[in-house]
């Protein structure tokens, strides 16, 4: 990037106004990518600790933490300069999810129950659809919640899937 910026600022003071706009361009692409690829990273963590709850049937504090972690900083990176849009819309997560996914099943398949599956094993076992489900509902607590109500918000949903009821009383 500061190659960029080194052209851009020799650019402008050449007059050559339209290759600084192509160079503006293509800085505001790398950024949108970096963005974009570091909400896919906590997308990642989330559906790893989701895929572990529904293998495991139960929830740690580490897990809680990492999901409500991995989701107020979606929150964060996702939403653009302006406060009023965002990178990806409520409705696009399907497709992000699904693409992500694989690589959570990878990922997480050396963490459940120790590493006792491998990725096609696990992938076998879990029901995608449920948790493509939920982690599109608790990604859309992104959108609907302020970051002072998100984590609460968060917590009383993860509550509910399962092992959430031990989490509550503090049971491991």
């Amino acid at each position: 990037m500061t190659q960029e910026l080194v052209d851009l600022r020799n650019s402008i003071l050449q007059g050559r106004y339209h290759d600084a706009l192509a160079i503006v361009d293509e800085l505001e692409g790398m950024s949108k990518k970096a963005i974009l690829r570091q909400i896919k990273s906590f997308l990642k963590v989330l559906l790893i600790h989701l895929i572990k709850n529904q293998i495991e049937q139960r929830l740690t504090n580490s897990w809680v933490a990492s999901i409500r972690n991995s989701l107020v900083e979606i929150q964060d990176i996702n939403l653009k300069e302006n406060k009023k849009s965002h990178y990806i819309n409520q409705n696009e997560w399907n497709s992000w999810l699904t693409e992500e996914i694989e690589l959570a099943i990878a990922d997480a398949a050396l963490e459940v129950m120790n590493g006792k599956f491998s990725r096609k094993q696990l992938s076998q076992l879990l029901d995608n659809q449920k948790l493509i489900l939920i982690a599109t509902e608790l990604l859309d607590f992104t959108y609907i919640y302020q970051i002072r109500e998100l984590p609460d918000m968060i917590d009383e949903y993860v509550g509910k899937l399962p092992g959430g009821e031990d989490w509550k009383l503090g049971k491991k």
